[in-house]
């Protein structure tokens, strides 16, 4: 709902550092229907597009359903992440 209101934010209204730093490895910024770079209008359509979102110019904004595929995708993978670090360095 805040990506609604304020686009423009900064993601970190939303997201963590370390969210922010795996949605830009796995999800390009483009196709992000015009989004404008580091806004939370575009971090919030990355994990959209995680959830199966396409981000066409014609496509509505993304709805629950996507979102919540995308945020479970995405805590998944953070989780992955986390792990290996401890594995490396613990």
């Amino acid at each position: 709902m805040i990506a609604r209101a304020e686009p423009d934010a900064d993601p970190s209204a939303a997201l963590t550092p370390l969210e922010t730093v795996i949605l830009d490895r796995l999800v390009p910024d483009c196709g992000n229907r015009g989004a404008a770079p580091n806004t939370l209008q575009l971090y919030m359509t990355k994990p959209a597009r995680l959830g199966g979102y396409l981000a066409r110019n014609s496509d509505p904004p993304p709805g629950n359903t996507v979102l919540w595929r995308g945020w479970r995708r995405l805590i998944d993978i953070q989780i992955g992440a986390d792990f290996q670090h401890c594995r490396t360095y613990g």
